[in-house]
């Protein structure tokens, strides 16, 4: 299976025809899922001792499997946060696949790391970090959550070595994304939840912290901030939280994953003052800067710290700590070692465009968002829940109960319509459902919102 032959030149074929069919079609279908019962009687059996054949299972996968899922880069795909990577970036994901490049070590990838890293110092430069600021390609936020939050407990546990057998604590707010709260647990350290889903200001974080006890305030090391929360678009008051953590000597992140790429939008970066001030910052490309699945990144004012905190040891290792294999080593500075150079498609994509066009189509989905409010405050049984931020509406069907809205939901997808599902919002002391959009595909038209909101009628 590791040979060359007519079969596998002709197997290539197929799938370069795929590829370009997929990256050069204007439209698609949205796709939707199947039991797996109704899979399995679709392809049945496809791992066998003998092999089905390249041609038979490319077949299952075009006629049967790929119409089971839902592309996220569908124009009417408004649900979670969607993605919409560009076609530069989708064509050269095959060149990183097939360049097999391990992007732990310079020694083994050092152009695809030497890509990378022009991207990141890109990325970088947008929060306004101060000079030698530096970051890692991660596998999405959830690592790169994960990766701050580990170089920020052992940094206060190496200040202050009383800090070595006690159980860390870390503050956010309940707006934070769940990846905040997944991370914490596998760090292994508690979260206090301030109790607003809203903006978090200075003022509730300084009641939270007042509030704690002795011992409690004793194990209080980070704040996350969130710049751009994942169900409402909402950004923090990041420079007032800088405020208080360099007075209370914290560690201030900054959890931007889905947000951050608005760091390029004129219109909205002034609410991101005080980003630059963080000690880390989280940002996905494969979110808001059109980079395929899977691309996080996580920025660190003083990368050494990292380093420190995750720097991989072990004998057969020892090589790439030598001058010969000099250079910058990605798995020094986050929670992985075997990596892939996921770098690679945002930074060709680029490079073949220009970070013009990038602010161009951040600049759209933000236009979007706002347009859609508007039709929603002139519809007489729609209206806005809060006002549109950044990319996100969340808005209420007059009259709805919250089946409703599962039905609708489920009605327009099984239809190969959209994909738009329900969210909560913090209502008082009780949580209301409602619906949401978020926009980050500039494909997304001004008649794929009506369309969408006529269905509510």
């Amino acid at each position: 299976m590791h040979k060359i032959d007519m079969g596998l030149i002709e197997m290539t074929l197929d799938v370069m025809k795929y590829v370009i069919g997929r990256v050069s079609e204007v439209e698609h279908p949205i796709g939707k899922p199947k039991k797996y019962e109704e899979l399995k009687a679709l392809v049945g059996e496809t791992i066998t001792e003998k092999g089905v054949g390249g041609e038979y299972a490319f077949n299952l996968w075009k006629e049967h499997l790929s119409k089971a899922n839902v592309p996220v880069d569908h124009p009417r795909n408004l649900a979670f946060v969607p993605a919409s990577p560009t076609r530069a970036a989708i064509m050269f994901d095959l060149i990183t696949a097939a360049s097999s490049i391990h992007g732990a070590y310079w020694m083994e990838g050092a152009g695809g790391i030497f890509c990378e890293n022009e991207a990141m110092k890109w990325i970088v430069s947008l929060t306004g970090m101060p000079e030698g600021a530096f970051g890692v390609f991660t596998s999405g936020g959830t690592s790169a959550n994960l990766s701050a939050i580990v170089t920020a407990r052992e940094n206060w546990r190496t200040n202050d070595p009383t800090h070595k057998g006690q159980k860390g604590l870390i503050i956010t707010s309940i707006g934070a994304h769940s990846s905040v709260k997944a991370m914490a647990k596998v760090a292994d350290i508690d979260v206090h939840l301030v109790d607003t889903e809203d903006r978090l200001e200075t003022s509730a974080l300084r009641a939270t912290i007042d509030g704690l006890s002795p011992i409690e305030r004793e194990r209080l090391f980070a704040v996350v901030g969130t710049g751009g929360t994942t169900n409402a678009g909402i950004v923090d008051d990041l420079d007032g939280i800088a405020d208080i953590c360099a007075e209370e000597n914290l560690w201030f992140h900054v959890d931007a994953a889905y947000g951050g790429g608005a760091l390029l939008a004129d219109s909205v970066k002034h609410l991101f003052k005080g980003i630059g001030r963080a000690d880390s910052v989280t940002i996905d490309p494969h979110k808001w800067l059109f980079s395929p699945y899977d691309c996080g990144a996580v920025i660190y004012k003083e990368p050494e710290l990292a380093k420190q905190a995750h720097s991989q040891q072990g004998s057969y290792l020892d090589i790439f700590k030598d001058e010969g294999a000099h250079g910058f080593n990605p798995t020094d500075y986050q929670i992985q070692l075997t990596r892939r150079v996921r770098g690679l498609p945002l930074w060709f994509s680029l490079a073949m465009h220009g970070t013009d066009k990038y602010k161009e189509a951040v600049e759209r989905g933000v236009e979007l968002a706002q347009i859609a409010g508007k039709m929603i405050e002139e519809s007489p049984y729609l209206e806005l829940v809060r006002e549109p931020s950044l990319s996100c509406v969340l808005y209420r069907r007059k009259g709805w109960a919250p089946q409703d809205y599962t039905n609708w939901t489920y009605d327009n997808h099984k239809k190969g319509f959209a994909l738009v599902t329900p969210t909560k919002w913090k209502t008082g002391d009780g949580f209301e459902t409602v619906s949401r959009f978020c926009f980050i595909n500039p494909d997304t038209t001004e008649r794929d919102i009506e369309m969408i909101l006529e269905t509510m009628a």
